[in-house]
């Protein structure tokens, strides 16, 4: 009899933990008789991350009861399941292996990642051993997430008699990462000639995002399953009991790069809404190619009907914006009115004029009219009790192309991680599905339209020129030096790095928003608001 394995990539909630306890087992229960052993995520009956609720005792106790209810609940099938597990004072980061009210084995995440959004030494000690357990006459060894990214443990495994080994995983996306993570196991395949199933979770988690693509490796590093991307699902392994070998052939498309980053917007969009128990989306509509982008997600992560639209025109408010606004809307079946800032705008010149009087116009009055429009956005927000998206992006949230309590007011930030030019291929992309956004919001030059006739590129540099500096800068830690060397105008260079280093402040006070590039603001990329900036 071959030996069949299910693999349950889910979407589990932090700290709801009597909740996910719940999904284990209904998903366990519904397998028994068709599976010998099921498969979840790391730390599924917390969520990932739990962060500093791990720091409360209450918390872990909380685990405590619920792994003794799915232990006592499902019988007949082997649970692989991750969990927090408190021994001699010490946390860990465990994978356990349960069957019929028994704990069969544990094993310790040996390599606890402390870069990037991860901080799991502030929480974790790190294992030692290799644990192996038997699974219908094969031995099977056990890794947690980062340890499959280094050599040891795997090796460990091996070296202990393991035959096919299990990879629990909350593994974020980023652009690239799933090609990354399969060319990773293959090699690790290779290296120890052991197939290798890697359980991923899937969902949105505050500025994170899971994307699941759970797959399979023989033991020649053979791609020989992968389940689908972004969405909940179940998938049977099949192996043959002598050699280990995956009999399974059923692989889930890779995507494109902007079907997966649309993608990974869409449910972090969703998630971040749903879970925190909002009832739907505020977004100001300005005909611009941000909000367009915006209000396509919010719609494809929401429903329509749970989204609603307010353009804010002003003075400076071309014609063709408030058009282009309307057709947008329209196209994707949203409600939408429009809200004139004139008489708050004219409210707040005259409140001061005196304070005013004798200074020029600039860019203090294209401020108040963004402040005008964020408490407007803000006040409906509250009164209806749905989400204000804010639609800026990571250009100009680098370079302080922003007003703070305007444009940056609201609760969550779908594009914070989306440089300017990727914007417009998710909406050509977006385009391409169904024309929703119009052809003019695409080809016209961007612009704030908070003075006449202003367009970004009067105070920002080619859009193309500043995502590649940005890349570097932000992404990739390179200097004004390396960046100069790469063919970037120096001028250029150093202006982007001072406005990036000057605008943390405002970095800081804006909302959470999703990441989809290598490093993001926030978690991510930590840098200090005050410093000596000296030399690039």
């Amino acid at each position: 009899m071959n030996l069949k394995i299910r693999i349950a990539q889910l979407n589990f909630l932090v700290g709801d933990i009597e909740g996910n306890a719940q999904r284990i087992i209904d998903s366990a229960q519904a397998v028994i008789g068709s599976a010998d052993a099921i498969v979840f995520p790391e730390l599924a009956i917390t969520g990932y991350p739990p962060e500093d609720l791990l720091l409360r005792n209450h918390f872990i106790q909380r685990v405590e009861r619920a792994a003794a209810l799915i232990l006592s609940t499902v019988q007949g099938i082997h649970l692989i399941v991750g969990y927090p597990r408190r021994r001699d004072g010490r946390l860990y980061n465990v994978a356990g292996v349960w069957r019929d009210g028994e704990i069969l084995a544990e094993y310790e995440k040996h390599h606890l990642p402390n870069y990037s959004v991860f901080d799991e030494k502030r929480y974790f000690s790190p294992g030692r051993e290799a644990v192996t357990f038997e699974l219908k006459g094969v031995r099977v060894g056990l890794t947690v997430c980062e340890d499959i990214w280094e050599t040891e443990p795997a090796a460990m495994s091996r070296a202990a008699g393991a035959r096919l080994l299990l990879n629990i995983n909350a593994s974020p996306f980023h652009i690239g990462k799933a090609p990354e993570r399969e060319e990773l196991l293959q090699r690790r395949a290779r290296e120890n000639a052991v197939p290798i199933i890697y359980a991923n979770l899937v969902g949105g988690q505050d500025e994170l995002v899971f994307d699941g693509g759970s797959f399979v490796v023989d033991a020649d590093g053979r791609l020989v399953q992968r389940l689908a991307f972004f969405d909940e699902a179940t998938g049977c392994v099949e192996l043959t009991p002598e050699t280990a070998a995956p009999l399974t052939q059923a692989i889930a498309p890779l995507m494109t790069e902007e079907e997966r980053v649309y993608r990974a917007l869409v449910t972090g969009v969703r998630d971040y809404v749903r879970k925190n128990g909002f009832n739907g989306a505020i977004i100001g509509l300005s005909g611009g190619v941000d909000s367009a982008l915006t209000l396509a997600l919010a719609v494809d992560a929401l429903g329509a009907e749970q989204v609603e639209v307010v353009m804010m025109p002003s003075r400076y408010t071309a014609e063709m914006s408030n058009q282009d606004a309307v057709a947008e809307a329209e196209a994707l079946g949203v409600p939408h009115r429009t809200i004139s800032i004139e008489p708050a705008f004219n409210a707040f010149l005259d409140m001061l004029a005196d304070e005013f009087a004798g200074q020029p116009v600039d860019v203090t009055e294209e401020n108040i009219q963004a402040r005008c429009r964020g408490i407007i956005l803000m006040a409906i927000s509250n009164k209806k009790g749905r989400i204000l998206l804010t639609t800026g992006n990571k250009s100009e949230m680098s370079v302080g192309y922003a007003t703070l309590y305007g444009d940056m007011a609201g609760g969550f930030a779908p594009i914070k991680d989306v440089p300017k030019t990727l914007v417009y291929r998710l909406c050509h992309y977006r385009n391409g599905i169904s024309p929703v956004i119009p052809r003019r919001v695409l080809e016209r030059p961007p612009s704030a339209e908070l003075a006449p006739d202003q367009k970004d590129s009067d105070s920002l540099p080619d859009y193309a020129d500043l995502d590649g500096i940005l890349a570097r800068y932000v992404e990739s830690d390179q200097g004004v030096p390396e960046i100069v060397a790469a063919g970037f105008d120096q001028s250029v260079v150093e202006r982007v790095v001072r406005l990036v280093d000057r605008n943390e402040y405002k970095r800081r006070q804006a909302p959470p928003g999703i990441k989809i590039t290598r490093r993001a603001y926030g978690r991510d990329r930590r840098y200090p608001l005050t410093w000596g900036k000296g030399e690039y």
